[in-house]
């Protein structure tokens, strides 16, 4: 028996795929892809077919960065291939 999770993994893309592409969106899917505690600790904004995460410490910018090609496959299995090409890591503000 599959659990609710997988259920609202597989479906929730196809509903929301019509969806306009808004930051909602786009961060709703985020936590999908990355998870509760990696989501929290992160910030994601689309610009163009570039998502820009900005972690919110340095520990998390590195395991965001070790799980890039990971992450960017789930996004774009998510969003869409057309609408994620690239995942740019950015540094925490001070």
């Amino acid at each position: 028996m599959k659990g609710v999770g997988s259920l609202s993994a597989a479906v929730l893309p196809a509903l929301l795929a019509r969806a306009p592409l808004t930051p909602e969106k786009v961060s709703f899917f985020w936590g999908l892809a990355v998870g509760a505690p990696m989501a929290r600790a992160t910030r994601v904004e689309l610009h163009g077919h570039t998502l820009r995460v900005r972690a919110d410490t340095d520990a998390w910018r590195r395991e965001v960065e070790r799980s890039a090609t990971l992450i960017l496959a789930r996004v774009q299995q998510l969003l869409g291939a057309g609408t994620v090409r690239e995942l740019e890591v950015e540094p925490p503000t001070a």
